[in-house]
């Protein structure tokens, strides 16, 4: 599955689809402890926050193509990820995928 922020993919024929998203939301304990590690501005960066929002962000991508695939595309354009915080008090972190599903020819 081709997967691009573009919205064209150059010299090729899209065959549009439709819309298509994926979504990951992390727990409420990650992000107290992410904006509790802000105390450290001029420190370093926390490996285990990084690699679950990398997951999530994965999770949201793997969702976002299946979704495609099932409208029959090969390909999602002009894929735009989003980071937002949900819950009472902003306690959860949303990753969101957004693109059109495209049969590239």
């Amino acid at each position: 599955m081709l997967i691009t922020t573009t919205n064209t993919i150059e010299g090729r024929d899209l065959d549009y689809k439709g819309l298509v998203t994926g979504e990951a939301i992390l727990g409420a304990n990650l992000f107290k402890d992410i904006f509790a590690g802000i105390r450290d501005i001029v420190g370093g960066r926390s490996g285990a926050y990084e690699q679950e929002l990398a997951k999530a962000r994965q999770i949201a991508l793997d969702e976002m193509s299946a979704r495609a695939q099932a409208l029959g595309g090969n390909a999602v354009i002009g894929v735009d990820l989003d980071y937002e915080t949900v819950g009472q008090n902003g306690s959860m972190l949303m990753v969101s995928a957004t693109g059109t599903a495209v049969v590239v020819r």
